[in-house]
């Protein structure tokens, strides 16, 4: 004879406090006060409860009692991210204010780039206990997860997607400002050669700061042949790759702006593996003000993303969210769109020949 298989979360939740009521001969509200230990209860009838909650592997859903007080319990957390830096930030952001709403985070990892696997993924959280979904870059932008969880009538929280998609809630800056208003900065300290280290071509923010970098140049009248764009991929080690390339031109550029800080990071260590000065021969700037950073020599010149502000954002926007569907049974596309920064340190600066200019009318002023 086979063994019993044991109830999944999913048969368990699907008995509910009136079927273990009806199995008891009890009141609802007899069953809710044996689960909550209240008195008034005879023994007798609490002992023949709990014997039937054990009998029909009842699990009382803590989650949806909590909702119906108006808080969430369970919220899950899907993530793939090239950048430690950056997903640790969000993962701080995240959980501090699961702390401070008092709900719980259901975090896991999805690296695969499988359809099929991010689907299955997708599956398991519509099937858990969470009530709503964080999605931040790249897997905001998954369409096998987006639609699975769409299916499965689950509140989604997107981050830094460039786009609202529909039905769900989403959370970013403006990309496209940020990179124009660190290209201009580059421009003003005077460089006309610059280069762009692109970010993942899958994700929206990587087109949408490559479109702020190049109307920037374009309204500055720069040369074509001046600018120079490579791809990147979000990693230290595609940034180093980038580097190289750019800095192999027969006119290299004078400032490379990369699309994260990981890159920028790789480009200032590439520079110094050529005998570069940063930034006396090469200005640098990045994007997020992450960890690296601050923790490269010199320090990046960046745009500040507030990244566990905008996990703590999303995280708020479900909440309200699903207080909303429980009254209405239904949600509403959001977009949250916070500040950005632009944060000046010492891997920037005029180009050469705007230094040796400068150092000539110094002289003849003296």
């Amino acid at each position: 004879m086979p063994a019993p298989t044991k109830p999944s979360r999913r048969s368990r939740g699907s008995v509910t406090i009136e079927d273990v009521a009806r199995a008891a001969g009890v009141s609802a509200m007899t069953v809710s006060r044996v689960i909550n230990k209240e008195p008034n209860v005879r023994d007798e009838t609490r002992q023949n409860v709990l014997e039937t909650i054990e009998r029909m592997n009842y699990s009382p859903n803590t989650a949806a009692r909590n909702l119906a007080a108006g808080e969430a319990t369970h919220i899950g957390l899907l993530y793939s991210n090239p950048s430690a830096a950056y997903l640790s930030q969000f993962l701080v952001g995240a959980l501090e204010a699961a702390r401070e709403s008092g709900c719980h985070l259901v975090i896991e990892a999805c690296s695969s780039t499988s359809e099929a696997e991010q689907r299955e993924v997708a599956r398991r959280f519509a099937q858990a206990d969470a009530e709503g979904v964080i999605l931040p870059p790249p897997l905001s932008e998954s369409v096998p997860i987006l639609s699975e969880l769409e299916a499965a009538g689950t509140p989604i929280v997107t981050v830094a997607m460039g786009q609202l998609h529909p039905n769900a809630l989403n959370v970013r800056i403006d990309d496209y400002a940020a990179a124009k208003e660190m290209t201009e900065y580059l421009i003003g300290l005077g460089h006309k050669r610059i280069g762009l280290i692109r970010g993942h071509p899958d994700q929206i923010a990587s087109a949408e700061r490559e479109r702020g970098f190049l109307a920037a140049v374009t309204e500055a009248g720069l040369r074509k042949s001046d600018i120079a764009v490579v791809q990147g991929y979000f990693t230290f080690r595609s940034g180093l790759e980038a580097a190289e390339k750019l800095l192999g031109r027969s006119n290299p550029p004078t400032a490379i702006f990369a699309s994260n800080d990981d890159m920028a990071a790789a480009v200032v260590s590439v520079a110094h593996r050529r005998g570069l000065d940063v930034p006396r021969d090469l200005s640098v700037a990045g994007f997020d003000d992450t960890a690296p950073a601050t923790t490269v020599w010199p320090e990046l010149t960046t745009i500040r993303q507030p990244v566990s502000a905008m996990a703590a954002a999303a995280l708020n926007l479900v909440l309200a969210d699903l207080k909303i569907r429980r009254r209405v049974r239904s949600g509403s596309s959001q977009e949250v769109i916070l500040d950005h920064e632009l944060v000046i340190r010492e891997s920037s600066g005029p180009p050469p020949a705007e230094k040796a200019q400068r150092g000539e009318l110094q002289e003849t002023r003296a």
